[in-house]
C-alpha cells in the first residue's frame, strides 16, 4: 500500500509537472517555427529564427529591457530599504502602539492592489510621475509581505549580539547594518526573486500608468505588439514572448540552487 501510495503522489507530481510546463514548451516550439509547422506540429518541419528577426524589427524591445530592468531595480532598491527600517522597528524597538502598527500593516496582504489603482492614479498624477518609471514602481516600495519576512527574520537573531554591539558603543542604525543585516542575506536573496519575478511580470498597473515607449516595460510592450489589430500570428508572438521572459529563465537555470536554498533559509514555503 505504501509503495502504491508513493507511486501515485510520484505520478500526480510529474504529472502536475507537465501540464505546468506544457505551455512554456508549446511556445518554445512555436517561435522556431511557422504557423502552420508549429500548430500541426510538424516534427519533420526545420526551425527558424525569422520569427525572432520580425519580432526584434516590430518594437523597441532594447528599450523595453532597459525600462523593465530600472523599474525592478528601483522598486527593488525602495523595498530593501523601507523593509529593513520597518522590519527592525517592529522586531527590536519599542514604542507605543507597535502591535497595532504592525497589525495595520499586515492588513495590506489582504487588499488586492487592483483595489488601489484609483487611489494610486490619483497620488502619482498628483506627484507629477504618471507616465515614468518611478511613477510605476512607487506604490510597491513599502511591502508589507517584505517588511513582516524582514521582522521574522530579525527577531530570530540572537539579542546577546545586540547587546555586544550596543556594548562597544555602536549606535541604533549601526546594529542594523552591522549585526542584522548580514545576517539576514537569505533572506534578502529570497525576497529579491519573489520581488524581481513579481514585477518583471506586472501588466495591470503599468498599462495604466504609461503612456509612452519611453517607459513601458516589457509585459506592456509585449501586449501591444501582440494586439489583434496588428495581427495574430502566434509564432511570432510566441517569440516575442520568449524572448521577454528568456532573462528571468536563464538566470533560474543558472542559479537555481542558489534559490532553492534561499527560500529554504527564508522559510518561504
Amino acid at each position: 500500500m505504501k509503495s502504491f501510495n508513493k507511486f501515485i503522489d510520484s505520478f500526480g507530481a510529474h504529472l502536475l509537472a507537465v501540464i505546468w510546463i506544457s505551455p512554456l514548451v508549446f511556445a518554445f516550439w512555436a517561435a522556431f517555427h511557422t504557423t502552420s509547422d508549429a500548430v500541426n506540429f510538424n516534427l519533420l518541419s526545420g526551425w527558424t529564427l525569422d520569427n525572432f528577426r520580425e519580432v526584434w524589427n516590430g518594437a523597441p524591445w532594447l528599450r523595453y529591457f532597459w525600462n523593465t530592468f530600472c523599474l525592478v531595480t528601483i522598486v527593488l532598491i525602495g523595498q530593501f530599504i523601507i523593509t529593513t527600517l520597518a522590519g527592525f522597528a517592529f522586531a527590536q524597538v519599542k514604542f507605543p502602539g507597535k502591535d497595532f502598527v504592525f497589525i495595520l500593516v499586515l492588513l495590506q496582504l489582504f487588499i488586492l492592489p487592483e483595489v488601489l489603482i484609483v487611489e494610486n492614479y490619483a497620488i502619482t498624477s498628483k506627484l507629477g510621475l504618471f507616465d515614468t518609471i518611478l511613477g510605476v514602481g512607487m506604490p510597491y516600495m513599502a511591502s508589507a509581505f517584505g517588511i513582516f519576512l524582514m521582522r521574522q527574520s530579525f527577531k530570530s537573531v540572537p539579542y546577546e549580539l545586540h547587546e555586544a554591539a550596543s556594548v562597544e558603543g555602536c549606535s541604533m542604525f549601526g546594529i542594523l547594518m552591522k549585526v542584522y543585516v548580514p545576517l539576514a542575506k537569505p533572506t534578502y536573496l529570497a525576497y529579491a526573486l519573489v520581488s524581481v519575478s513579481t514585477h518583471w511580470n506586472n501588466f495591470l498597473w503599468p498599462l495604466i500608468v504609461t503612456n509612452s515607449d519611453d517607459t513601458r516595460p516589457l509585459t506592456v510592450g509585449l501586449s501591444i505588439f501582440g494586439a489583434p489589430e496588428n495581427g495574430v500570428d502566434i509564432s511570432v508572438i510566441s517569440a516575442a514572448t520568449m524572448m521577454s521572459i528568456a532573462p528571468l529563465l536563464i538566470a533560474f537555470l543558472i542559479f537555481q540552487r542558489q534559490f532553492v536554498q534561499a527560500f529554504l533559509r527564508a522559510g518561504i514555503k
